[in-house]
This record gives C-alpha cells, structure tokens and sequence, in this order.
C-alpha cells in the first residue's frame, strides 16, 4: 500500500523549514544506514543529534498527528524521530530494504519498522532526478512529490533513489510501528473508513454507515497491537 498525503507541512513551515535546514550542519548519511545499505548510501544528512532536526522533527510529528488521512493510513503505535536528508551532485541511494528495527538515538527505545515515510521538502522543479522507485508486487512506483506532501509505504519494500544530477533535494524521513502488523489489513481498515467517510456524506444518518462503522471497530479490534 503506497499512500500520498498531501500537505502535511504548509508552503509557510516548508520555508522555516528550508531556512533553518539550510543553516545547519549535515554529515556522511551512512550514519544511521545498516551494513547493507552502507554500500550503496551516497547523501547526507543531520545527526540524530542535531538540535535543529529535532525541533523540526517534533514539529513534523505534530503534523502528522492532525493529519486524518496519514492517521487513518498508518494507524501509529510508535513513531522513530523524523530524520532529515540531502542529496546533490550525483548523490543516490541503490536498491535496499530498510532494517526491521530501529533505536531512537533520544528515547533509546526500539521501534519496528512496518511503514517508511519520505516528506518532501524541496519543490520537483528544484531538482532533477532524485525519483524515490518503489517496487512492490504491482510493478515499479516512481515517486516526485510538492514540497509539503509525503509518501507512506511498507518498509518491506524494495526502494532506491535515483542520482540527483542538478538541484539539491531534501527531504525528510522516518518509520513507525503501526498498532496493525499486516499491510493488507491496514489496507482492508483504510479502505472500509473512507468508504464509510464517503457513505456519511452521501447519506446523512445512514444506519448502513453505523453498521460498517461496527464492523470496522470489529476488526481493529481483532488485529490491534498495543
């Protein structure tokens, strides 16, 4: 399941965000790679560390939290610091999967890691190349989204980033352990809740919409992990 949200972050914070980013220290975006990802890992990025990036990371985690549809796409138990990436003059990141778990450098607690998510932070007319490629069981997904907006997708997933030959594009990114651990049913649980978001509208008072409402409490209720 691959889900567009579209502004998590408005033109205004992107600018903050940009301003700041562009004042601080970046360093070698091997730092937080695994052994395998090391190989093929060319950016750079903020340490986890960095005051910046965890006044802008709190500040993400906020957006996100009032954004219904990321919410109701993720279903989020626990959510890894937002970390901050920057790729220019050719930088790339080759094929990998993202480690299973992940240590918050703060919290020193363990986070599964059943969805990834990439905020963008740089307009795609500010760069070229630099596409997120996505391949899960439906083929390849090449992704290029407005600053503001992010991509959530399981971190079982295949992925690369494809060389930024011109421009900078910075992003930023981190994982989170969903309350449900299978894809397809977070899938089948969004599915159902716009389909009754939908039947609300068409129908007020729809006892058919408290029914499927039922029904999707029902499930959740079945798969949760808290």
């Amino acid at each position: 399941m691959l889900i567009e949200v579209p502004n998590v972050l408005s033109r205004d914070q992107v600018v903050h965000f940009r301003k700041a980013l562009d004042k601080t220290e970046w360093v070698d975006g091997k730092v937080t790679a695994g052994f395998q990802s090391a190989q093929v890992k060319n950016n750079m990025q903020l340490s986890e560390n960095n005051l910046v990036a965890k006044d802008l990371g709190q500040q993400i985690l906020d957006a996100v939290e009032n954004s219904p549809l990321f919410v109701a796409a993720a279903l989020p138990a626990k959510i890894f610091p937002p970390l901050f990436n920057r790729y220019q003059g050719g930088q790339a990141f080759g094929n990998h999967v993202d480690n299973s778990v992940r240590r918050a450098a703060s919290t020193r607690k363990y986070v599964r890691t059943d969805l990834s998510v990439t905020l963008f932070l740089s307009e795609p007319e500010e760069y070229e190349g630099g596409e997120l490629i996505i391949d899960d069981t439906y083929g390849e997904h090449s992704i290029k989204l407005p600053a503001g907006h992010l991509i959530l997708y399981p971190s079982t997933s295949l992925h690369r980033l494809r060389p930024v030959t011109s421009g900078a594009r910075v992003s930023s990114f981190f994982w989170l352990q969903s309350m449900i651990r299978r894809d397809a049913h977070r899938s089948l649980l969004l599915n159902l809740d716009i389909a009754i978001q939908k039947l609300h509208q068409e129908v007020p008072g729809s006892t058919t919409a408290v029914d499927l409402t039922g029904i999707y409490q029902n499930l959740l209720r079945e798969w949760v992990e808290v």
